[in-house]
Order: structure tokens, then C-alpha cells, then sequence
């Protein structure tokens, strides 16, 4: 298994442009990125996908102790793991003092393998997606591609906007922007051009020349990531995300990357009332396999002010509930 990007120096250098305090370690068993969160009980650790581990036999107990004794010397309440390797779960779940949490990142993700011909690509995809991609530019739709920190007020505008219609968060302009500013990141944005013969339509319409859907995707050495997206739900009858997402998986072919990660994906049994059956579903229509990882752990140094900080957490969220 390959480094997850969160695990690495990139992945370093974007949380220290976030101002963010970091550590990283690395043997010849494991890797560590430690992220320290401080709260107002006290700091924990946070490794995004890590510790990431160079074998399943000696690596996880190494890996557990170097853990401890960063945690130790940051006096932290607990470290928040979420160790990638699906076949070192029990080791981590037997522990003592270890908590099973919300998975920040996904522990289901859906990945499409690129050593695929291209013909073979479109063969596996639904028929609806399938035509949907060959047909987007007839449609007056077309994609680019910038790095350019200043077009990431495209992604914004429809991030918000998309977060007063489904009332969720979103990641601030200056946090969107420090990511596209990283060498691993690209933006893709998909723009409507009026057709010369328009079709008759009793449907809404862009504007000649707008944006209507932008997505952030990175890159490591051996795959690409779908990551921050938004598209204008007012002209969802265009295929803008397809159209995003096979330009962006297409062009990941032709640079040489072998994967094309969709990103989190609802577990195999979700019923359909659950809030990413939907986009879920999308994703698989353009072919590809399920990835499974450990999920998301707290491993817990200090009970009781752990307890503390548990308590406090569940009153801001009753708090949230009452305030929406």
C-alpha cells in the first residue's frame, strides 16, 4: 500500500501554510504526520490516514509506541488515528483505552484503476454517465484547468451557495485557497457557452461564459483525488459534474497516475435515506472498486480530562441543533 498523500511532507507543508503545529517521524516501519489540535481541555494529536505502516506484523506495535511517546511529551489527551491498513483493524481495536469515533476521513472510499484503456473506462461506466460524457460539449459545456489561487473564489460562490440550500459547512476562502496554492492541487472549473442554435428549453440557463461547477482535486505520485467540489444546483439538468469528473479522470490517465480516487462513498448496505446514498451511487456509475480502510480511532492517554472534552463536545452540538 502506497503513502497516503496526508501522510507525507506535501501534506506537512499545506498545515504549516494553515498555521497549523506538526511533527513527522519516519522509520523503516512506519510514518508518522501528527497534527496538534489544541482544544481549550488540552491538546490531541491528529493523524490524518496514519500512522501509515511500511508492513502488518512489527510495524503496527512500533508505530503504537512512537505514537505514545510523542503524546507523552505533548502532554495530549489522546491521539486521533486512522491507520489505512484493513488487515491491522483488530490490532487497533483490541487496544485498551481506544475509542471508535466519527470518521473524519472516509474509511469507504470508491477508486477506478487508469491502466485501463480509455475504451474500457467507457465501456464500465453506467450507459446514463456514458452519455452524459459524450455528449457534454454539445451541451455548451467545457473544462479547464487552473492554478491560479484567485480562481478559487469560483469554488466558493458555489460552496456556499450550495451550503444555504442543503444546510451544511463549509472549508473558508483563505483554507481553499492555501490547498490550490500546493503543488499537488489543481482546480477544475466547467463553463457554459450559449450554443449558436440554442434548443428551446423551459429549464433554466447559465449565463454565456459562467461557472456553474468547479471541483479541487490532488495529485500524488501514483493517483488523483477528488476533493472539494460544488456545482449550482439551478442547472442540474446539464451534465456539468460529469463533464467535470471525466475530464479530471481522463486527464489523471494521460499523466501516467494509476488511480482515480472518488473519495468517501457510503457503506456497501446504506439504506437510501442515507445523506451519500446519492452521490455515492454517482460514483460507482463511472466504474471502479470499493476500498476499505480502518476508520477513524482515539486513542485515549487521559481519561478523565478525555471525558471532559467528550461532555463538552456533545453540549456544542445540542447547542448547534438549537440554534438551527
Amino acid at each position: 500500500m502506497q503513502i497516503p498523500l496526508q501522510q507525507t511532507k506535501k501534506w506537512q507543508k499545506l498545515q504549516s501554510d494553515l498555521n497549523e503545529t506538526t511533527f513527522f517521524e519516519e522509520s523503516n516501519d512506519y510514518t508518522i504526520l501528527a497534527i496538534i489540535k489544541q482544544t481549550k481541555f488540552g491538546k490531541y494529536l491528529y493523524l490524518p490516514y496514519g500512522p501509515y505502516l511500511k508492513n502488518t506484523k512489527t510495524a503496527p506495535k512500533k508505530a503504537l509506541e512512537a505514537i505514545k511517546r510523542l503524546s507523552n511529551a505533548q502532554n495530549a489527551i489522546f491521539a486521533r488515528i486512522e491507520p489505512q491498513a484493513e488487515k491491522t483493524a483488530d490490532f487497533w481495536a483490541k487496544l485498551p483505552n481506544i475509542r471508535k469515533t466519527t470518521d473524519l476521513n472516509p474509511a469507504e472510499t470508491w477508486v477506478l484503476d487508469l491502466a485501463q484503456e480509455k475504451s474500457e473506462i467507457l465501456t464500465h461506466m453506467s450507459q446514463g454517465t456514458r452519455t452524459r460524457y459524450n455528449n457534454f460539449a454539445k451541451k455548451g459545456l467545457s473544462v479547464e484547468v487552473s492554478k491560479n489561487p484567485a480562481d478559487i473564489k469560483y469554488l466558493v460562490d458555489l460552496q456556499h451557495t450550495l451550503a444555504k440550500t442543503k444546510k451544511i459547512g463549509t472549508f473558508s476562502e483563505n483554507y481553499l485557497k492555501t490547498e490550490l496554492e500546493q503543488d499537488f492541487a489543481s482546480l477544475f472549473l466547467v463553463r457554459y457557452h450559449t450554443p449558436e442554435n440554442p434548443p428551446k428549453s423551459t429549464k433554466p440557463m447559465p449565463k454565456d461564459g459562467e461557472i456553474i461547477a468547479a471541483s479541487l482535486f490532488f495529485d500524488d505520485d501514483s493517483t488523483r483525488y477528488y476533493m472539494q467540489s460544488a456545482a449550482n444546483l439551478d442547472f442540474r439538468h446539464l451534465p456539468a459534474t460529469v463533464a467535470l469528473l471525466s475530464t479530471a479522470l481522463f486527464d489523471a490517465k494521460d499523466l501516467g497516475l494509476k488511480n482515480f480516487d472518488f473519495w468517501g462513498i457510503a457503506p456497501e448496505d446504506a439504506p437510501k435515506t442515507h445523506p451519500w446514498y446519492g452521490f455515492t451511487e454517482f460514483k460507482k456509475s463511472f466504474g471502479g472498486h470499493e476500498v476499505k480502510y480502518c476508520g477513524t480511532y482515539d486513542l485515549i492517554f487521559q481519561p478523565n480530562r478525555y471525558k471532559i472534552y467528550q461532555f463538552a463536545r456533545q453540549i456544542n452540538r445540542n447547542l448547534r441543533k438549537i440554534r438551527h
